[in-house]
């Protein structure tokens, strides 16, 4: 064996020489399954791998290429590529540098998950009425990963921040191969199991869908609805969908967000705290302020049938209608004694005029008794006889039956006696 041989570069450029004297892989088609794409957002290539039963090659499809693409790549897509093979002399890889890309058809692995999510959407394990709320604050969250994995690291460091004082029991189990679907329904069983866990979280960093096909399990699914704790399922990166994503309470982009929606932000929670305590500090402002008006119009509304109110009401009534009977009865008062006076000058002068003419009519009177008057008759020389009872005497004839009589003239009366009586 020779001592100098051959450097890695002279190697690499040997490999790169005889590919390119391949007139066949200068220009080749092929149709295989995609596995494993990303999309370098910077540059705009696409890397993916094309696979079939078999065997797997990386491909790269650079942006001046992908542009003129008839799809966007997704895992699982069956497509059929044209372009040429080559070795990457940095990472000692032989790679095909697609051109062109157009479908070819629904792949193996992603005809089985369409399969399987139908079916399970059929049976309503996907229904959204069904999904479980995540709880504001948890007591405790179990996460369900590989202890060996980044994605572990990544939701420890974003609890940290968020929620160091919400407690953390990590579940391991494997979430790549053969066993791990088995592994992660175990898991999911025995996390919700521990006491006090409010929240699940089935968390794995991106991979192919090779890598993540445990999570399409379906015993993984049926599981997943029927834990009666909420399961939230961060899983590989945004564009990644797999059967425990529909299946779960709620499906983050990944890993690290998993983390952010369970675990609430001390700030956010101090902002929130603190725009409760001002809702409930207006909320109760404002109640007691209604409280005070309806206070106050059932104060108005009870002095307005109060017997006190309706007594004070009675009373004032009572003391208006006293001084408008005083004020009545002094009008009156002073009316009648005003009417009295004038009555009784009246009734005084019309005594007085009476009296006049009662004078006026007695003086006629005695004048006429005056003519009359019999004494007067006596002063011209006539007399008055009486018998011995004092009635007048009018007949000589009755004088003569009588022994005594009375004379009366004008200055007096003296008494006769007869010596004879004249009998008839």
């Amino acid at each position: 064996m020779s001592g100098s041989g051959l450097s890695v570069t002279a190697l690499s450029l040997l490999i790169q020489d005889s590919l390119k004297r391949e007139p066949r892989l200068r220009d080749v088609t092929v149709t295989g399954e995609i596995s494993g794409f990303k999309h370098h957002i910077a540059s705009g290539h696409w890397y993916f791998s094309l696979k079939d039963a078999v065997s797997t090659i990386s491909a790269v499809m650079f942006r001046q290429n992908n542009l003129r693409a008839a799809v966007f790549p997704t895992d699982g897509m069956r497509v059929t590529v044209n372009g040429y093979v080559d070795f990457y002399s940095r990472d000692g890889r032989t790679q095909l540098y697609i051109t062109a890309l157009q479908p070819a058809g629904i792949g193996t692995l992603y005809e089985q998950f369409e399969a399987l999510k139908q079916r399970l959407s059929a049976e309503g394990i996907f229904d959204p009425s069904k999904k479980k709320l995540l709880p504001l604050i948890p007591r405790k969250v179990a996460i369900i990963t590989s202890v060996s994995g980044a994605a572990l690291y990544d939701m420890l460091n974003v609890s940290g921040m968020r929620s160091p004082g919400i407690p953390i029991v990590v579940v391991p189990s494997s979430v790549q191969g053969a066993e791990a679907g088995n592994e992660l329904v175990r898991a999911v069983k025995k996390a919700s199991s521990i006491p006090q866990v409010d929240v699940i979280i089935l968390g794995r960093g991106g991979g192919s869908i090779e890598d993540l096909w445990c999570f399409n399990d379906e015993n993984l699914a049926r599981v997943i609805a029927a834990c009666p704790i909420p399961v939230v399922s961060g899983v590989g990166h945004e564009t990644d969908w797999t059967i425990c994503d529909m299946a779960a309470d709620v499906r983050a982009s990944t890993p690290s967000n998993a983390a952010e929606i369970v675990f609430p932000s001390r700030t956010e929670l101090k902002h929130r705290v603190q725009l409760m305590r001002t809702l409930l500090t207006g909320a109760e402002t404002g109640r007691v302020y209604h409280a005070r008006n309806l206070i106050a119009l059932e104060k108005k509304r009870l002095a307005g049938v109060s017997p006190v109110y309706w007594l004070q009401r009675v009373r004032e009534a009572s003391q208006r209608n006293r001084g408008i009977l005083a004020r009545i009865m002094r009008e009156r008062i002073e009316k009648f004694r005003l009417h009295t006076s004038e009555s009784r000058t009246g009734l005084m002068l019309a005594e007085n005029r009476r009296i006049q003419l009662k004078h006026l009519s007695l003086f006629e009177l005695r004048a006429r008794l005056e003519a009359i008057n019999p004494l007067k008759v006596l002063e011209r020389g006539y007399a008055l006889v009486y018998d011995e009872e004092g009635k007048i005497v009018s007949s000589a004839k009755s004088a003569r039956r009588l022994r005594k009589l009375q004379i009366q003239f004008s200055d007096g009366i003296i008494e006769a006696a007869r010596e004879e009586i004249y009998q008839e």
